[in-house]
């Protein structure tokens, strides 16, 4: 923030400087000569005022506009340190909780050293209170391999040694598709041996209606 407004202050102090060099080089050029006649020097003088006068006024409103737009830069930069400075403070809690957190952490310092002893035990009574107990391990069972159960089927060792025929293994792509057209026969068949007694019995009982 300090450095903007240093920057901002320096560009104005330039500025200044700037227009007060034109104003000399001006006010300079505007001066009459000594070995001149009076009446050129009203004539210049007269001719030179009303310039003057203009280049007051634009350098005066310029100088005004540079002002007011580090005047604006400056408070618009004051408000930014204000709400950072509102933003970065801490609140009453969380102090507290900082508080707080720093007590028990001295407290925890203050406090002696409570030392375990694993392997041995100490001769000191207030040394055998830090006496651990000793830890139950827990009891792990070697893994055991379960033993595989005899298979029902018994395979003859001699059908893999004997030599397969050239198309076995395009038999063994269809054997699905066998398998299932060979149900399908089966319930046709199962089907037509159900219509062919029917038709049987259908005979038998209009044989016997026309015997009557």
């Amino acid at each position: 923030m300090t450095m903007e407004d240093d920057s901002i202050d320096q560009a104005t102090s330039e500025r200044r400087e700037r227009l007060r060099a034109l104003r000399a080089a001006k006010e300079y050029a505007s001066m009459p000569d000594v070995d001149g006649d009076a009446n050129q020097n009203k004539g210049s003088k007269a001719e030179f005022m009303p310039i003057d006068h203009e280049e007051k006024k634009a350098e005066t409103s310029e100088e005004d506009l540079t002002e007011q737009a580090a005047a604006t830069r400056r408070e618009r930069l004051m408000a930014l340190r204000t709400a950072k400075e509102l933003l970065s403070m801490p609140e009453d809690g969380s102090n507290n909780s900082n508080g707080k957190a720093e007590d028990t952490e001295e407290a925890e310092e203050n406090k002696a050293p409570n030392m375990k002893f694993r392997n041995y035990l100490p001769h000191d009574k207030h040394l055998q209170e830090g006496k651990l107990a000793p830890v139950d391990l827990p009891k792990f069972e070697d893994p055991i391999a379960p033993v595989p159960q005899p298979s029902d089927k018994i395979e003859d060792p001699f059908l893999n040694i004997a030599p397969k025929k050239p198309n076995w293994d395009l038999r063994r792509d269809v054997q699905k598709k066998l398998d299932k057209l060979e149900r399908r026969t089966q319930k046709a068949l199962y089907e037509l041996m159900l219509e062919q007694e029917k038709e049987k019995a259908a005979m038998e009982l209009e044989n016997a209606g026309n015997e009557d």
